[in-house]
């Protein structure tokens, strides 16, 4: 039998975690599972690969300063700073996602190529600084 559950969810805080879902859904191509949260503030979000896996997200929280312990006394990534990090994603296709990456005036910091070990892919940054890679190369 075939395990098809998701084990590895790289996780990522943003200051704006909406336009990053916003980017992450309409630029890079993932879907939205669950996003749970107020306002600006999202306290937990789900975005899934179409060709499998998926990131989990949130909103950085700021220390309300009538309450400070209130603040991400409960997040395991409460040291970790809003836009750190980078994802390697397995696609069939990066071409595509590389097209719009460009078209939508992304920064793409490691051009799309064909590498010398049979993968083709490249990187880009997100709006806030995560670094997000797309290559054929799933691994051996």
């Amino acid at each position: 039998m075939t395990d098809t559950r998701t084990h590895i969810w790289p996780c990522f805080r943003y200051d704006d975690a909406r336009a990053a879902i916003r980017f992450l859904v309409d630029v890079l191509g993932f879907t939205e599972a669950a996003v749970y949260g107020d306002g600006d503030r999202v306290d937990h979000a789900e975005l899934r690969w179409p060709e499998g896996g998926g990131v989990m997200l949130g909103s950085v929280q700021r220390v309300v300063p009538q309450a400070p312990l209130l603040a991400e006394s409960d997040s395991a990534l409460a040291d970790l700073h809003a836009g750190v990090g980078a994802a390697y994603v397995v696609t069939d296709d990066p071409d595509v996602i590389h097209e719009r990456v460009v078209a939508a005036g992304g920064n793409i910091v490691h051009p799309l190529q064909d590498e010398d070990y049979g993968s083709r892919g490249f990187t880009c940054r997100d709006p806030e600084g995560v670094h997000w890679s797309f290559g054929t190369y799933s691994g051996t």
